[in-house]
């Protein structure tokens, strides 16, 4: 391979309690080269990767093999030679930049601090050179920017940022871990975009880490595929995908969602409405100073819906749409300053008393992330059962059979005595669903409820809401930004932007035929796999 620029071989990490975390691991890589590795949470190209900048966690070593860059053998280089090399050499941008900004600091001081370290320029340049790169990844206002904190920018702002800060030291290789999975696909779509096209312009190599195969096989050229610790299948992306050799890799591309057949359609039409929400307006209130009090900024503006029963509604859109504040609005857990929200012919905003219990038992919610909205020091059964407080008439022995029965339906039979801190994101998902679905809702509000997930584990959590909602009958609100999701579990979809619906319909009619730019622009930023109808 021409113009070597990596080149790593049969190395091996392992924890010093012995336990082996990568096997064997070999790479190579060229000068301005796209290379992915594919895997799930614990395949360990996370891992392999933090070792080619020695940024292992304290427990974590490497125990063999050889890491050249540059032809320099890194595993040998001590902390002055590591201080070098990373920045000029080797560039690292994480998963989520709010963890990778100092929230204390400014964007201007953090984004100076490579350039004074590794550049040797003065003020006036390094400020010329920081505003020059945040207009190239597109972000507007730069000089209001440097002065500004990490908090007052999007996710998708803060991901720019975080690009900008890697690319100002011009590195030979950047490495991208998972760098998109927490944006809406516009933002994902402006990322990427951004991203190679700053890589391409300097020369920069990169290697992506992602288990999101569309965006792979749309961005790289190359890919490796990890299964516990084990590369088991190498080459070029495009061939990959369309023909994988290696079972694993055949898993990863059967679990990406699949159209939802629309057999039951017509007769869901004919549902009586259980939800309805009419003219909703919602503001949150500003601040011109520390004392004063801006004008209110209008998140849900007019907005009016209807959820069928046993209908689920897929609510779509991007980061600040407002699809989470109507969400929370359903749940009565955001007031509205006009319109009504109904709930079974009853306004939620009068509801008190037993009316008011009787409500939040029969309309649930899954949150986005499950360890965050689990109690970490209540067992599974504790957890599950918490509804069931107000449920009349059941005992403590009715009550524990029904969350065994309930922790059976989700696939976590023996789990009870288990804590959130003992089972994987897949698993404290299921939880979460089990915790709403055991009093028996008419209507479950179900927020981003896959997209932290890997492929394998979001398809089985499909999969269980959809066979839990075909058995139970409840009614489903999915907040989502991901559109091929949308596809597979969703019988109506809705699109909102800046606070407004812009399109609704069926999933198949606004698909095939959007209407509305904003709609169109979604689709177009979704990366897609095309399947081969031979295989």
């Amino acid at each position: 391979m021409t113009d070597l620029l990596l080149q790593v071989r049969n190395l091996r990490i392992a924890t010093r309690a012995g336990a082996t975390l990568v096997q064997d691991f070999n790479l190579d890589l060229a000068a301005g080269e796209r290379l992915a590795i594919i895997g799930e949470s614990g395949s360990g190209k996370t891992m392999a990767t933090r070792a080619l900048v020695s940024l292992l966690p304290p427990p974590v070593q490497v125990v063999g093999g050889t890491i050249r860059f540059q032809g320099q053998e890194i595993t040998r280089l001590g902390s002055p030679g590591l201080q070098r090399l990373r920045g000029p050499g080797i560039g690292m941008v994480f998963q989520e930049p709010m963890t990778s900004l100092n929230p204390a600091l400014t964007i201007g001081r953090q984004l100076s601090e490579g350039l004074k370290r590794h550049c040797g320029l003065s003020q006036a340049a390094i400020r010329g050179r920081i505003i020059d790169m945040l207009h190239r990844v597109r972000i507007r206002e730069p000089q209001r920017c440097l002065a500004a904190y990490p908090h007052e920018f999007s996710g998708g702002m803060r991901q720019r940022i975080m690009l900008a800060s890697v690319l100002l030291l011009k590195p030979c290789l950047l490495i991208a871990d998972e760098p998109t999975t927490a944006l809406d696909v516009l933002s994902q779509r402006e990322v990427m975009d951004i991203m190679v096209e700053l890589t391409q312009e300097q020369g920069t190599a990169l290697l992506l880490i992602s288990h999101d195969l569309p965006l792979v096989e749309r961005y790289t050229d190359r890919a490796i595929v990890m299964e516990k610790g084990v590369v088991v299948e190498a080459g070029p992306t495009g061939a990959m995908m369309a023909h994988p050799t290696h079972p694993y890799t055949r898993k990863l591309i059967g679990a990406l969602p699949r159209r939802k057949a629309v057999s039951v359609e017509g007769v869901k039409e004919k549902a009586p409405v259980l939800l309805s929400i009419d003219q909703v307006c919602v503001e949150y209130a500003t601040k011109r100073g520390l004392l004063r009090a801006g004008s209110p900024r209008r998140v849900l503006d007019a907005v009016s819906l209807q959820v069928r029963a046993g209908e689920i509604v897929a609510l779509v859109g991007g980061s600040g749409s407002g699809k989470t504040t109507l969400g929370r609005t359903v749940m009565g857990l955001t007031s509205f300053v006009s319109g009504s929200v109904l709930f079974d012919g009853s306004d939620i905003a009068t509801l008190g008393g037993a009316a008011q219990r009787d409500f939040r038992r029969q309309v649930q919610l899954v949150f986005q992330d499950p360890f965050s909205s689990l109690d970490p020091r209540l067992f599974v059964a504790e957890i599950v059962a918490a509804p069931l407080r107000h449920v009349p008439g059941l005992d403590e022995a009715a009550r524990q059979a029904r969350v065994e029965a309930v922790l059976t339906s989700v696939g976590l039979e023996g789990f009870a005595r288990r804590l959130p801190h003992e089972m994987s994101g897949g698993q404290r998902q299921r939880v979460a669903i089990a915790r709403a679905i055991i009093s028996n809702p008419r209507i479950i509000v179900a927020d981003e409820p896959v997209s932290a997930l890997d492929l394998s584990v979001q398809q089985q959590i499909l999969t269980l809401l959809q066979t839990l909602q075909r058995e139970q009958g409840f009614a489903c609100l999915f907040i989502t930004h991901d559109l091929s999701v949308v596809e597979q579990i969703a019988d109506r979809v809705v699109v909102m932007e800046n606070g407004v619906i812009v399109e609704e319909g069926s999933v198949a009619g606004v698909f095939a035929n959007p209407q509305h730019s904003y709609t169109r622009q979604l689709l177009c930023a979704t990366p897609k796999l095309i399947p081969d109808p031979e295989r």
